[in-house]
């Protein structure tokens, strides 16, 4: 499984990292999402995907 953010949407919101800051934080100087680490274990699953669909952008992706 792997978490990939399209920086062009991203806003910076910060819904992904509300709901998963073990694997989500905003930048608050570029406005912009980083992904602390990308590949998470399968155990985290439903709580990555949550995350990423909490995105209102649809800036981020979990791929198999």
């Amino acid at each position: 499984m792997k978490i990939t953010a399209d920086l062009d949407k991203c806003e910076g919101l910060g819904m992904c990292e509300a709901m998963a800051n073990d694997y989500f934080e905003v930048d608050e100087d570029e406005d912009q999402v980083v992904v602390l680490d990308d590949s998470p274990p399968e155990s985290d699953r439903a709580h990555v995907y949550a995350a990423v669909q909490a995105c209102p952008v649809l800036a981020l992706t979990l791929t198999d």
